[in-house]
C-alpha cells in the first residue's frame, strides 16, 4: 500500500541553500504528497537546518515507509542512498547537481518530469550490486556491498595481485591495483583504468587491472554468477587498501583474500526520460553529434 511519502535527499554541498529541494518540495506538495527532508552529510547541523515548511527526519526512521527517495547531488549521493535502501527496495530517482552524473536520471533542467513520476507512474531498472568480504588468516574481517565498485589499490606503491574466477586463475600481476565493478560502475574508475562500458541493465562483473606492469593483464567481463577472488601477493609487500563505492579505506596486506560476488540486493532506479543510455554516455563523455 502506498504511503504517499517521498523523501528528499539533498547533498548539502551540491544543493546550496536547498534551492532545488525547495522547488521539488512545492511541486510534490501540490500533488498531495507527504514530503520529508533527509539531508546527506547531516553531521553538519548548521548546513542541514531544513527549509521552511519541510519536515526533517532521520534516514533510519523513514525509509521503510517511503514510496520514493529523490536525491539531489552527484553519483556519490545516489550511491549513498542506494546503500541505505538496498534492503527495503525503495525506488531512487537521481537529480544530477554534480559532475558527470552517469547514474542520475535527471538533470536540473528536467525536474518537471518529476510530476510525471508521481502522477503517471514510472519504470524501474533493477541494477545489480556486489557483495564483498575480506579474509585474513581464515577469518572474515570486513563485509560490505557495492552498487558501483570494489577498488583494491596500493597506497602510492605497486602491489602484487592474483585474480581468480571460481578458483581458476585470471591473471597474476604487479601494478597499482584492480577494480571489480558492476555495469552501473563501469563508467567510473573501471572505465578510467581502461575497462569497457557496460549497460547498467546488464548483469555482469567487470574486472579491470589498474596500471598493470604486464601486457597480459586485461579487463575481463564475467558472467554474474562468477565468484571473483583477489589475493594480495608477497612479491610487493607494500601498504594497500580496499574501498567500496568510494567509501572508507580498509587496510589490507599480503595474504589477504578479497571475495566478490553478485549480491541478492538490487538498486531500484527510477527511469523517466526517453534519452537512451548511449546518448547519455555520448553527452557525458563530451562527444558531439
Amino acid at each position: 500500500m502506498s504511503s504517499n511519502k517521498i523523501i528528499l535527499y539533498p547533498n548539502v554541498q551540491r544543493d546550496i541553500g536547498f534551492v532545488m529541494t525547495r522547488r521539488v518540495s512545492e511541486m510534490l506538495k501540490k500533488r498531495g504528497k507527504h514530503v520529508v527532508f533527509c539531508p546527506v552529510f547531516d553531521n553538519d547541523t548548521t548546513a542541514c537546518i531544513p527549509p521552511p515548511g519541510i519536515e526533517a527526519v532521520t534516514t533510519d526512521g523513514e525509509l521503510s515507509s517511503a514510496d520514493m527517495i529523490i536525491t539531489f547531488g552527484g553519483d556519490g549521493t545516489i550511491l549513498r542512498a542506494a546503500r541505505a535502501v538496498a534492503e527495503m527496495g525503495v525506488p531512487i530517482l537521481g537529480v544530477n547537481l554534480g559532475g558527470k552524473g552517469f547514474i542520475a536520471e535527471l538533470e536540473a533542467s528536467d525536474i518537471g518530469l518529476i510530476e510525471k513520476a508521481v502522477t503517471d507512474g514510472f519504470d524501474i531498472e533493477n541494477c545489480m550490486m556486489l557483495d564483498v568480504e575480506a579474509i585474513r588468516d581464515g577469518m572474515t574481517f570486513c563485509r560490505n556491498f557495492a552498487l558501483n565498485d570494489v577498488v583494491i589499490k596500493g597506497d602510492n606503491k605497486v602491489i602484487d595481485l592474483m585474480l581468480f574466477g571460481d578458483g581458476q586463475r585470471i591473471s597474476h600481476f604487479s601494478g597499482d591495483g584492480t577494480v571489480i565493478a558492476t555495469p552501473t560502475g563501469s563508467t567510473a574508475y573501471s572505465m578510467a583504468a581502461g575497462g569497457p562500458i557496460v549497460e547498467p541493465a546488464a548483469h555482469n562483473i567487470i574486472v579491470t587491472p589498474i596500471c598493470a606492469h604486464t601486457l597480459e593483464a586485461k579487463s575481463f567481463v564475467l558472467v554474474p554468477n562468477r565468484r571473483v577472488s583477489v589475493e594480495i601477493g608477497y612479491r610487493k609487500q607494500n601498504p594497500a587498501y580496499m574501498s567500496v563505492d568510494g567509501g572508507m579505506h580498509i587496510s589490507i596486506q599480503s595474504g589477504d583474500i578479497i571475495n566478490v560476488c553478485k549480491s541478492k540486493r538490487y538498486a531500484r532506479l527510477v527511469r523517466l526520460s526517453n534519452r537512451s543510455y548511449y546518448k547519455k554516455v555520448s553527452e557525458k563523455l563530451g562527444e558531439r553529434p
